[in-house]
């Protein structure tokens, strides 16, 4: 036992995660999808149903669902609005500040270029639904 947690060291678990795909409940999955792939520089993977009520976005090995709200007047609140420091999406990157540069002129930056105590270069937009995605590079 350390510090109230019990160490299972021998235990490798059976099946390892290989990648996680959020979902992000919008007003409109079209509109969203298109801002993900002209601004944010993501492929449509592609739509279910007709209207759409369901995307997927991806760029390089980062995955993105988009569903429809059930009532598109009351869309999913961004983290942020329910806690100051909270964010929606961190998503890691090979070059913050290249893609910081790609991005300038395009998007709502609400954090800058900084590097942070915990060894990340972070810097954090918001998109056309008022998501915050913090997007970090391992500084070491």
């Amino acid at each position: 036992m350390f510090n109230g947690f019990l160490i299972l060291a021998d235990m490798k678990p059976k099946a390892e995660f290989i990648q996680l795909s959020p979902q992000l409940v919008v007003a409109d999955v079209v509109k969203t999808a298109e801002y993900y792939r002209d601004v944010l520089g993501f492929k449509i993977l592609g739509y279910w149903h007709n209207p759409p009520v369901f995307a997927m976005v991806a760029r390089g090995s980062a995955e993105i669902q988009l569903g429809l709200a059930d009532d598109a007047s009351r869309p999913q609140l961004s983290n942020y609005v329910q806690r100051k420091d909270g964010l929606d999406l961190y998503i890691r990157v090979s070059d913050a500040e290249a893609l910081l540069e790609e991005l300038t002129g395009k998007v709502e930056i609400v954090e800058p270029l900084c590097k942070q105590v915990y060894g990340m270069i972070e810097f954090a937009i918001r998109d056309c639904n008022g998501f915050k995605i913090v997007f970090g590079q391992d500084a070491s």
